[in-house]
C-alpha cells in the first residue's frame, strides 16, 4: 500500500461487482480517495469495509445511484461535494429477458450506454473544475451488432448477449466523440477491455472467464493512474496496450449515436 494519499478522487460505477470492486481496491491501494457508485447499501458498506481493511486507506466511500435512470445520476451530480479527478464508467447489466426502466427504456441500453453517457454529461463540470481529469469507459473486445435504427431491441428479437455486444460497441464509439467534445476541458476519455473475468455478468452471458478480477482491473487502473497517459485521449486499450478500435472509423455513425443518446 502506498500510504501517501495522492489527493486525487476517483469514482467507480458498479463498485460492488467483481471488476468494479477490484478497480476500487487497486485505486485505494495507490492512494486515491475512492467513491463506489452503487445500488445496494448493504453490499456497498461491505465492499468499502473490505477495501479499507485490505489497503489501510480510510478514504473509501460509497454513494447510491441507479445508473439506468437519468434523474438518479443528475441528483448524484447535483449533490456531489469536492473534486473528481477520475471517473470510471464500469456498471453494466445483462438481463436474460428484455426489461425496461420505469421510463420505458430497454435496461441494457439504459444502464450500459446511457448510464455512461449521463455520468459524463452530469459530471463534466465537476471534472473540468478538477482537471486534469480522466474518464475511463470499461467496454469489451466482445463488441458489435449495433443497430442505430433499433437500439432498444423493439423490432429485433432480444438476446442478452446481442444487447450486451451492442452496448459495448456503443461505449467504444462514444469514447472518441466525448474525447473530441471535451478536448478543451482538461478531460481525457479512453475505453478499454478489462479482461476475461469470471463474474456474475460473464456468467449470465454464458461465459466463465479465465482471469481474476484483480487482473481484469489492471488496465482500467493503469488508464486512471499512469503518468505516461496524461495526454492520451479517444483511444481503446487491451492488456495495457493501445489497440486499433475496429469502430474508430465510424465517425458519422458515432456522432449519430451521440445525438440519439442526447434525446433521452
Amino acid at each position: 500500500m502506498n500510504s501517501e494519499n495522492t489527493g486525487k478522487v476517483a469514482a467507480v460505477t458498479g463498485g460492488t461487482g467483481a471488476i468494479g470492486k477490484a478497480i476500487a481496491y487497486q485505486l485505494a491501494d495507490l492512494g486515491f480517495s475512492v467513491i463506489l457508485i452503487t445500488r445496494d447499501p448493504a453490499k456497498s458498506s461491505s465492499a468499502v469495509d473490505e477495501i479499507i481493511a485490505g489497503t489501510s486507506n480510510p478514504s473509501v466511500y460509497f454513494r447510491i445511484a441507479d445508473l439506468s435512470r437519468k434523474s438518479s445520476i443528475a441528483s448524484l451530480a447535483a449533490s456531489w461535494e469536492g473534486p473528481l479527478h477520475v471517473l470510471i464508467n464500469n456498471a453494466a447489466v445483462t438481463p436474460v429477458e428484455r426489461l425496461e426502466t420505469p421510463e420505458g427504456i430497454e435496461l441494457q441500453y439504459a444502464t450500459n450506454v446511457l448510464g455512461y453517457f449521463w455520468m459524463i454529461k452530469y459530471f463534466k463540470d465537476i471534472l473540468t473544475v478538477s482537471s486534469p481529469a480522466r474518464i475511463i469507459n470499461v467496454a469489451s473486445y466482445w463488441s458489435g451488432g449495433l443497430d442505430l435504427s433499433d437500439l432498444e431491441f423493439k423490432s429485433r428479437p432480444y438476446h442478452n448477449h446481442d444487447a450486451y455486444r451492442q452496448s459495448k460497441q456503443a461505449n467504444r464509439m462514444l469514447t472518441p466523440v466525448f474525447a473530441d467534445i471535451l478536448m478543451d476541458s482538461g478531460i481525457t476519455v479512453n475505453a478499454c477491455h478489462p479482461g476475461d473475468v469470471n463474474s456474475s455478468l460473464s456468467n449470465s452471458l454464458g461465459f466463465g472467464g479465465s482471469q481474476s478480477p484483480s487482473v481484469g482491473a489492471k488496465t482500467p487502473v493503469w488508464l486512471a493512474a499512469s503518468e505516461t497517459l496524461e495526454s492520451i485521449t479517444g483511444k481503446y486499450f487491451e492488456h495495457q496496450k493501445e489497440v486499433t478500435c475496429q469502430f474508430a472509423s465510424m465517425t458519422e455513425e458515432s456522432y449519430t449515436l451521440y445525438d440519439i443518446c442526447s434525446t433521452f
